[in-house]
């Protein structure tokens, strides 16, 4: 099978996680017999050096006639002071929004090798941590009506949502429960926004259709405050853009590590996801040779199994990442004592974990 994947370096430690993502994906294609290529994409703080734009138009129309999006990481203080309308993170919404993904998914799995990583107590954690989170990516107060007033002592950003927009995402909530513990949480603020209201609205329209989840609501606060006090309640979490963007950064934390957790951004199917390591982009160890490259190369199986249906490829990715980490090789982020793995002569850098991936697939 042929298929073109646009590639996205960005910013900092995206070309370096970047990098091992396609020595993954080269290994597949030769061990499975596809064949992949690939176009690169400027965009976020180095398209603003280069272009003045976060995302020109040609740098997103390669996107649109890929088969696939992999994304690094965009983003850095050295672009904190530009003009807030071409900051890097515009590229992001400027994806998103132009490539028509509008349900972002974020696993949030707690790697058994990793369990001591986790923050939260082992009675806490129990026998682990697996959330999915459905977050809605093209709605809400991202893309909502803002503005200033013209003493520039006022400003306003607006929560708006739709009908659809809110049904698609309750429903792939829905669909991917039915697959997995069939428990679905919708986080919202229903006490307070008519937003949030119209979301259990429509919620409620078509929880008939899916008498076998078990649906609960839960307002942001609480939800924020149950993911640490009782994750294990939760199996997948469908919610806005906002409340996702919070929730699943917290979600990051308690499961150990940033640098191992990956994500899909998905639309109707008819164009290409977007999948990317959930991290930044860390501009300080740039190039170092230091950074986590396993989230992207988990994106990367995402891509196998969400864009191009290749769920035996897919499986290969995750079995090889899992033998890693039982054999005990370790990036810094998720050595924890860094000495004694050390000592073990486990301690190995972005390249050499890319390798090593390669080397069990």
């Amino acid at each position: 099978m042929k298929k073109t994947i646009a590639l996205i370096p960005g910013d900092g430690i995206g070309p370096d996680v970047i990098d091992e993502a396609v020595k993954v994906l080269n290994c597949v294609a030769n061990k499975f017999g596809h064949e992949f290529t690939y176009k690169n994409v400027i965009a976020g703080g180095k398209a603003i050096d280069m272009f003045k734009n976060p995302l020109p138009k040609e740098q997103l129309d390669i996107c649109l006639h890929a088969d696939s999006v992999l994304l690094g990481a965009v983003g850095g203080p050295k672009w904190d002071n530009v003009d807030a309308s071409i900051r890097p993170e515009k590229a992001l919404l400027g994806l998103r929004g132009g490539m028509k993904v509008f349900a972002n998914l974020r696993p949030a799995v707690m790697f058994p090798q990793l369990k001591n990583a986790c923050p939260l107590k082992d009675e806490i954690v129990g026998d682990g941590i697996d959330i999915l989170i459905v977050r809605e990516l093209t709605g809400g107060i991202y893309f909502g009506e803002r503005g200033n007033s013209s003493d520039g002592k006022t400003a306003w950003d607006t929560e708006k949502y739709t009908w659809d927009e809110i049904e698609r995402i309750v429903r792939l909530g829905f669909e991917f429960a039915k697959k997995r513990r069939k428990i679905l949480t919708v986080v919202d603020k229903a006490n307070i926004l008519n937003s949030s209201r119209l979301w259990r609205k429509v919620t409620e329209s078509i929880k008939g259709e899916y008498p076998d989840v078990e649906l609960n609501y839960l307002y942001i606060d609480n939800a924020s405050m149950q993911l640490v006090r009782n994750p294990r309640q939760f199996d997948v979490i469908a919610t806005s853009n906002m409340f996702g963007d919070i929730l699943s950064d917290e979600a990051s934390q308690i499961t150990g590590s940033i640098g191992m957790l990956a994500s899909a951004s998905l639309g109707s199917g008819k164009g290409p996801g977007l999948y990317e390591p959930i991290h930044g982009s860390a501009p300080d160890i740039a190039g170092k040779n230091i950074a986590n490259p396993l989230a992207t190369i988990l994106s990367v199986a995402m891509m196998l199994r969400y864009d191009f249906k290749m769920e035996e490829e897919a499986l290969a990715v995750e079995k090889a990442v899992n033998d890693v980490l039982d054999e005990g090789w370790r990036t810094s982020d998720i050595a924890g004592d860094i000495e004694a793995v050390k000592a073990q002569g486990k301690l190995v850098g972005t390249k050499e974990m890319g390798s090593l991936v390669v080397e069990k697939i």
